[in-house]
């Protein structure tokens, strides 16, 4: 069981079903197993971490997987190498997200590479579509990690109708299973990029404390701020925001972040130390309002297949129920 779009024939895929590129938690084997599952495994290339970025790269390589690199683009402009080195190994796709791709789209294009762009507004889909882009990712504020404020339902349409088709688009944020991937398409989009759904999966790299806390959780616990940034030290441009779950943390600084930065030294470091022995009521788990959808850590396979396999029957028997006028 499959479904066509634009998308599964543009990226030679079988499901359109991308995986976003989570930063250390999309890695070499969350990505090799959405890829094998049908969809687009993506790496997250994240902020840059060249050691990390090379040992993945190494790992996926000798598989034969087609996959896709992602960066935050407006990191990557730090340390533009990353690009090249990435191009080196001739991923199928790179993807570039909050931040001006004009300075690299040609490079990334003549490198043979499909140019995904996620944007989070008319305005900024237009853009990308200016700098050559082959795919956009309409990102709406429901999804886990850096967004902004538009929400998906209203957001994949424009920017579907603004187009006219010129582009396939592909929804974001708050999508977990089949229900949202048949929502996407009825809104237009040819296919969906999921990340808390994938994060929690048993190849995903993050801590199993983490993915139980995603399981556990529901669309209520999660909240848009800057908190968790500032803890680490990495405040990002205006207007992105990042959704994380709740945790004592944010609870305690969430609306008083002006006092958090007169104590930085001090809770930067609490912040750190939580981080490495994965202490989730101190460090944030990053992840979108579908957490309560999430009920279970299968294997990325199983989400997949999940997936299609309940779009699919969505899809077929609302074209039995509805009948349209033909007035």
């Amino acid at each position: 069981m499959s479904i066509a779009t634009a998308v599964t024939s543009l990226l030679g895929i079988r499901h359109p079903i991308l995986l976003a590129p989570m930063d250390l938690v999309a890695d070499a084997r969350l990505t090799e197993a959405v890829s094998a599952a049908g969809g687009l495994g993506i790496l997250g290339g994240g902020y840059g971490d060249e050691a990390w970025l090379r040992r993945e790269l190494d790992l996926l390589q000798p598989t034969g997987t087609r996959f896709g690199v992602g960066f935050i683009t407006w990191s990557l402009a730090k340390n533009p190498h990353l690009l090249d080195l990435v191009l080196e190994r001739k991923p199928a796709a790179v993807m570039l997200s909050f931040g001006d791709p004009a300075p690299f789209s040609e490079k990334i294009k003549k490198a043979g590479s499909i140019l995904i762009c996620q944007v989070q507004s008319l305005a900024s889909a237009k853009e990308a579509l200016a700098c050559g882009a082959d795919i956009l990712v309409a990102q709406g504020t429901e999804g886990g990690g850096h967004g902004a404020s538009r929400g998906l339902f209203s957001l994949v349409p424009e920017i579907v109708d603004a187009l006219d088709a010129t582009i396939p688009v592909v929804a974001a944020g708050g999508i977990a299973d089949g229900r949202g991937l048949a929502a996407a398409l009825s809104l237009g989009a040819s296919g969906v990029l999921m990340g808390t759904r994938f994060y929690a999966t048993q190849e995903a790299a993050g801590k199993d404390a983490a993915k139980a806390r995603i399981q556990t959780a529901n669309g209520d616990e999660t909240l848009r701020s800057i908190v968790f940034d500032i803890s680490r030290r990495n405040v990002w441009p205006a207007p992105f925001t990042g959704r994380c779950l709740r945790n004592a943390h944010l609870d305690r600084w969430y609306g008083r972040e002006v006092e958090l930065l007169r104590h930085l030294d001090e809770e930067s470091g609490k912040y750190a130390n939580a981080r490495a022995a994965g202490d989730f009521d101190i460090a944030a788990v990053i992840a979108g309002e579908c957490v309560g959808l999430v009920q279970d850590i299968p294997t990325a396979q199983e989400v997949v297949e999940r997936t299609v396999r309940v779009a699919s029957a969505i899809l077929a028997n609302g074209s039995q129920r509805i009948q349209l006028d033909p007035d």
